[in-house]
């Protein structure tokens, strides 16, 4: 596997958002191996992160956009496109604005200030996502369709077909992706509207600023006031589009997308189908495999006994970075004498527990922290979704969002049978362990 990646040093690039207009600033800065990809909006009184993930994404016409609260980043596609293309795993993209910078519509100015800012590698794998099974999503004539490739890397195969009577003629791209590709082929196709669409716009108020010498507008007799960049520049602005909403998976993908038509929508909903068939084939081959840290072993790490030691067994850890527990939920358990006799649900606070237990194996990885115990300081984005029974084995996952001498904070979701049962964000504060 390779190495994850950062930029060498920071960049900085201005201009104006293509709907909205608005000028910004963006700073690009390195980011630590398993950091992701960060936008930080500092407009406010308190700087705002968004990550670059599909459950981030608000609905949007013609673009991708990250929402946060109340706080959105717009047209974030163009960037993720170059980011992805570029081999860049972990940066943080600070704004202090609305809209990413449109520049003329492609990846360009993006490739072009990243690769001023220089790649390096990071102590770090990779971990891609394997397509393993075929996917096949539809709305109207759109299509999409993830299927399994032996070759290394992502292959994508783009139709865009309007028809017989469309004002773009067929247009057919197949490519295997590779920085030089992506540059030299993808990120200077600019993005394409058809003019009955550039008025409605305009007329909502959005593009303002735009003239046709800005913008690719096509009209009956082709396109207006502009030339095109290639004969097929418009599929390879939608193949530029669907890597960057394909970077929302915050990880390489391995496999091959088959395309047709399709817009951010559908894009989107390919990105969380991708990430659901994923996480289920893990959580599958984890059970099978044999334990990281067993019973005994639980017991040295953390201060918990009966009746509240609520981890069997740790799957699997990698690092400090993500850990798989399991709790196998039996009729014996002696909260089930309460909650409730007639019909027993484990309660969802143990639920919570063995979430926080698994935070805290996870949290204690780090040597720093030896010798501490970690301890429960905060809950956020607290969900219960379905009930969990008696003779169920519960999948625990919990993933490391951000870690310092003192404070951990952790991502954690418990399943069983591949449904979400419930998950948490939660907040520790590490302290001495008693002697004892």
């Amino acid at each position: 596997m390779k190495p994850q990646q950062t930029i060498e040093k920071p960049a900085e690039i201005r201009g104006r958002g293509l709907f909205t207009g608005e000028e910004v600033t963006v700073r690009f800065r390195p980011a630590a191996a398993d950091s992701g990809i960060i936008f930080v909006r500092n407009d406010g009184p308190v700087p705002a992160q968004i990550r670059a993930d599909v459950a981030n994404v608000t609905k949007r016409a013609r673009r991708t956009s990250l929402r946060n609260g109340t706080l959105a980043i717009e047209t974030v596609e163009h960037c993720l496109a170059a980011l992805l293309g570029l081999g860049i795993d972990n940066v943080e993209v600070e704004i202090n604005g609305g809209e990413m910078p449109g520049g003329d519509g492609s990846s360009k100015h993006y490739v072009d200030v990243l690769r001023e800012a220089g790649i390096r590698p990071l102590d770090a794998k990779r971990r891609p996502l394997v397509i393993q099974e075929t996917i096949r999503l539809a709305d109207g004539d759109a299509e999409l369709i993830a299927v399994p490739c032996e070759t290394e890397g992502l292959e994508i195969l783009y139709d865009l077909d309007h028809g017989p009577d469309g004002l773009v003629p067929r247009q057919l791209l197949a490519l295997h992706l590779s920085e030089e590709v992506f540059c030299n082929e993808i990120a200077p196709a600019r993005t394409f509207l058809f003019e009955e669409e550039a008025r409605q716009f305009q007329a909502a108020g959005l593009g303002q600023h735009l003239t046709y010498s800005d913008v690719v507008v096509i009209g009956p007799q082709g396109i207006i006031g502009n030339q095109f960049r290639f004969p097929d520049e418009c599929v390879r602005h939608k193949v530029l589009d669907l890597i960057g909403d394909l970077a929302l998976v915050g990880r390489p993908i391995q496999g091959k997308i088959i395309a047709r038509k399709s817009g951010h929508a559908l894009n989107h909903e390919l990105v969380r189908r991708l990430l659901e068939v994923c996480e289920r084939s893990e959580r599958r081959n984890l059970v099978r495999s044999s334990g990281a840290i067993d019973a005994q072993q639980l017991r040295r790490i953390l201060p918990h006994r009966y009746p509240f030691l609520m981890i069997d067994r740790v799957l699997e850890i990698d690092g400090d970075h993500r850990a798989v527990g399991v709790k196998n939920v039996s009729i014996n358990e002696p909260f089930f004498q309460g909650h409730y006799p007639s019909q027993p649900i484990m309660p969802g606070v143990l639920i919570i527990e063995a979430m926080a237990q698994l935070g805290g194996i996870l949290l204690a990885q780090k040597l720093e922290h030896t010798g501490k115990i970690a301890v429960l300081l905060s809950m956020d984005n607290v969900k219960f979704r379905h009930s969990v029974l008696p003779g169920d084995q519960v999948i625990l996952e919990a993933e490391t969002i951000r870690v310092k001498a003192r404070t951990g904070h952790v991502r954690c979701s418990a399943h069983v049978n591949d449904e979400l049962v419930s998950q948490a964000e939660i907040k520790f504060m590490m302290v001495d362990a008693e002697p004892g």
